[in-house]
């Protein structure tokens, strides 16, 4: 009787009724958390013309979102594996949309800072605790390639259409309106959340260990910190002093986990040579795009002249092909090998960027959107399957820590790749030599430069504009030769690292 009985709980699992609308919930969640991360660098120039912070204080407001997300998002995966993913993910959401309120009415700079910060930490609750729902809806692992595939496009997606949210927002509104904007969907994921989403938690979870959490936040804001820091301003021994720091309490943290009877992150995850190379694949490729990223905006902006809500416009191939990729990626890794698919996708990415090594300020859209199709869609392959590799390498009971792994990969990345290609810009771009009486601030970023020049007489307002824009597209044609090294490196890596992965196709009973 009791094997009669089994297969058919297994068939009820695999077909869990409700699953794609709990789906669709998660999605919204992480839709909101990509918008919300690219949405505030077209409103920084009002907010600092509102608040009128320091330079310092400004970049506070800038980064501090994700320091405090890349420092919570192991803590927070392993809470959820505590408590339950669903209960911190209604919880996370709640405090999202009430934080959200307090960042669109923050009279001063210190409470925009502070507002953002605790943004961070409500952010860093829901993106593990979506993937690791899906780990534990979806049984069936075809199924879940796909469900990860629409998860990574909601990710892509988020990320592309922020600027085109914030430029029409902006154009009609002031600039608190970027954060309101997440108070009615915050409202529909708890109603609806609350009401289809099943609750998944570790049954024999252990202890949530402080000292661990505070040695994972400290190492980790240390670290991306001094990296940023390093970036924006060059070497000094405070940034120094901080990143060293920050690496002296990851590595109290690691030492610690491997002590404890019930780590908050298992070490031992890494041993899976897919575990690790999917995460170092994704590490190396955010590093190689985030400089393309961060400076296209500006290359749109400032060296074109198109308006935020244009250039926002301009970046959606990326988008579209990132989403399109994510909905076959599950299918094609099955078809040929997780490798192909992942070293592929990461290879076309390299390609895209070596052809915008060739960029000047004339160039037409058909190249640039073009290349921004080809890596939304190489980006779409790698990160899906890759993402589909960390949860099946793990127990569902310990989804939550494995998915904020791979959402920590994601942070890290960015912040050493806009810091080390950012280098490679700025090191470029002030190095140009403008007209007689050029003030220094013209040097420091495009953006001065513009500034500078609306002062001036009309030729020698040309002369530093040109100049200027010369050197800013001569830098990011550099740090796009020096992505597609990172991407077409990676892409040999995944290929060997990756041998022999493959996606499962039976049943989950795990």
């Amino acid at each position: 009787m009791t094997r009669t009985l089994r297969p058919t709980r297994t068939t009820e699992a695999v077909s869990r009724p409700g699953r794609w609308p709990a789906l669709a919930v998660l999605v919204l969640a992480v839709l909101l958390v990509a918008i919300d991360a690219t949405v505030l660098g077209l409103a920084t120039p009002y907010i600092s013309e509102d608040l009128a912070p320091s330079g310092t204080q400004l970049l506070w407001i800038g980064d501090v979102y994700s320091f405090v997300i890349a420092g919570l998002l192991v803590s927070m995966g392993s809470l959820g594996d505590r408590i339950g993913r669903k209960r911190l993910l209604l919880a996370g959401a709640t405090a999202f949309g009430a934080l959200s309120v307090l960042n669109a009415y923050a009279f001063t700079p210190e409470l925009m800072i502070t507002a953002r910060a605790l943004l961070g930490a409500a952010g860093a609750t829901l993106m593990p605790a979506t993937l690791a729902l899906i780990r534990n809806l979806f049984h069936d692992p075809r199924e879940r390639s796909l469900a990860v595939g629409i998860w990574g496009a909601a990710a892509s997606a988020g990320a592309a259409i922020g600027p085109v949210v914030g430029g029409l927002l902006l154009e009609h509104f002031w600039w608190g309106s970027v954060f309101l904007i997440n108070l009615p969907v915050m409202t529909v994921l708890v109603l609806v959340g609350a009401r289809l989403l099943p609750e998944s938690r570790n049954p024999d979870p252990g202890p949530w260990d402080l000292r661990s959490v505070v040695l994972s936040l400290a190492g980790m804001v240390g670290v991306v910190y001094a990296v940023k820091e390093a970036a924006a301003h060059g070497f000094a021994w405070a940034t120094l002093a901080v990143g060293l720091l920050g690496a002296a309490a990851l590595y109290g943290f690691v030492r610690r986990q491997l002590t404890l009877p019930v780590p908050l992150l298992d070490m031992r995850l890494f041993r899976s040579r897919g575990f690790s190379g999917a995460v170092l694949a994704d590490l190396l490729t955010v590093l190689g795009l985030s400089g393309l990223v961060f400076f296209l905006s500006q290359y749109l902006q400032l060296v074109q002249g198109r308006r935020p809500f244009e250039a926002g416009l301009a970046e959606l191939p990326a988008a579209v092909g990132a989403v399109a990729a994510g909905l076959v990626a599950g299918h094609a890794a099955r078809r040929f090998s997780v490798r192909a698919v992942v070293s592929g996708g990461l290879a076309a990415v390299g390609l895209a960027l070596a052809a915008l090594t060739v960029l000047d300020r004339g160039t037409g859209y058909p190249l640039l959107g073009t290349a921004l199709l080809v890596v939304g869609v190489g980006a779409g392959l790698s990160f899906t399957v890759t993402a589909d590799v960390i949860l099946s390498s793990v127990p569902k009971d310990q989804a939550g820590a494995a998915s904020a792994v791979s959402e920590t990969a994601y942070e890290l990345g960015a912040a050493l790749g806009i810091a080390l290609l950012g280098t490679v810009v700025t090191g470029v771009y002030r190095g140009f030599t403008g007209p007689a009486g050029t003030p220094e601030a013209a040097h420091e970023s495009l953006g001065g430069a513009v500034e500078t020049a609306a002062g001036l007489p009309g030729p020698s307002a040309e002369a530093l504009l040109t100049a200027a824009r010369d050197a800013f597209v001569d830098g990011l044609a550099l740090a796009s030769g020096a992505g597609a090294a990172v991407l077409l490196a990676t892409a040999a890596a995944a290929w060997f690292l990756l041998r022999d992965q493959r996606l499962p196709d039976g049943p989950d009973h795990s």
